[in-house]
């Protein structure tokens, strides 16, 4: 599907008369390319607006002079909210009638499992009843679904996956543009979720489809129950996660990070390769790896224990 910009500006109510291309999606300043609408409303991402390859980008009139002269600029004094407006347009149509998946060899299907349109599963699949697959989704060899798991359109999941019952993949995250009135415009979530192989899931987890791109789950990473990962976050090779850890939109972690139980993090951070987190850890801002972090704010563990020590022996004085 794609749209001209005079139909895009007129859909979002933005006076514009330039030059008219088709543009068939949306996407961040660095990924868009010049079929794809893009957008800037934060200076801290300044620096990419000189680099961006997108056909057009929804932005205010002061920065507009940092775009390469290939990228058209859409002026506006609300380009979040533009944005919010526009990503409808780009919605995967969600219709009730469903299809026959293609199937590998030696799958075990459930008659209670119901399938969106072009469904693809390889050899050895089994899905147990009350599972439904979206329009889009595939599976990859020897992999297992439990009762009751949903995977939502255009979600990818790997070879020998185990994914238990109650999980919901590739739901929307949770985006919202705000009007000056105070009223949410909802930001249609059009990426996908990919879960790739050898990723075993636990009962009741979420884990958000991309606004743009891509949510990552990486291969061999191990989830407990209930579990929260947002929009575009990239989990590493071989994570570790207890119950209840959630993950904020756009937070990426490297190989092999363990996180405890109810620790959590704040969004658009990094966690480095064989960090820690301890349980109910709070993180606030990117950590370096090969460390054992503890505490709100999450600090280095051997100093939570040292102020916990002081904290305790306050208050253990006599008045």
């Amino acid at each position: 599907m794609s749209y001209t910009l005079e139909y895009i500006t007129q859909i979002i109510n933005i006076e514009y008369q330039g030059q008219d291309k088709e543009i068939s999606g949306i996407h961040t300043l660095l990924e868009a390319t010049q079929g794809q609408l893009s957008f800037f409303n934060s200076a801290k991402y300044l620096d990419q607006l000189p680099n961006t390859q997108a056909g057009a980008v929804l932005i205010e009139e002061k920065y507009a002079h940092h775009l390469p002269e290939t990228t058209i600029a859409i002026i506006t004094d609300e380009p979040y909210l533009k944005l919010a407006l526009a990503s409808k347009l780009f919605a995967h149509k969600l219709e009730s009638k469903g299809g026959h998946p293609a199937m590998g060899k030696g799958c075990d299907i459930d008659k209670r499992v119901r399938f969106g349109k072009d469904v693809t599963l390889g050899d050895n699949v089994t899905i147990l009843a009350g599972c439904y697959l979206g329009d889009n989704v595939t599976i990859g060899s020897d992999t297992l679904l439990h009762p009751n798991v949903t995977l939502y359109h255009h979600t990818k999941v790997g070879c020998e996956c185990i994914i238990h019952s109650g999980t919901v993949i590739g739901s929307d995250g949770y985006g919202f543009a705000h009007t000056r009135e105070g009223k949410h415009v909802k930001i249609y979530q059009n990426g996908r979720a990919v879960i790739e192989d050898s990723v075993e899931i636990g009962a009741n987890c979420t884990i958000d489809r991309a606004v743009f791109g891509e949510t990552i789950i990486k291969e061999g990473t191990k989830l407990d129950n209930l579990i929260q990962i947002a929009h575009n976050c990239i989990v590493g090779e071989h994570n570790l996660m207890a119950s209840q850890v959630g993950l904020s939109g756009s937070t990426t972690l490297g190989r092999n990070v363990v996180m405890g139980g109810k620790s959590g993090t704040a969004g658009h951070l990094h966690i480095g390769d064989f960090a820690t987190v301890a349980a109910k850890g709070g993180v606030t801002k990117s950590l370096e790896g090969k460390k054992t972090y503890a505490g709100f704010p999450a600090i280095d563990h051997k100093l939570w224990l040292r102020i916990q020590a002081k904290l305790s022996a306050l208050g253990k004085r006599k008045k």
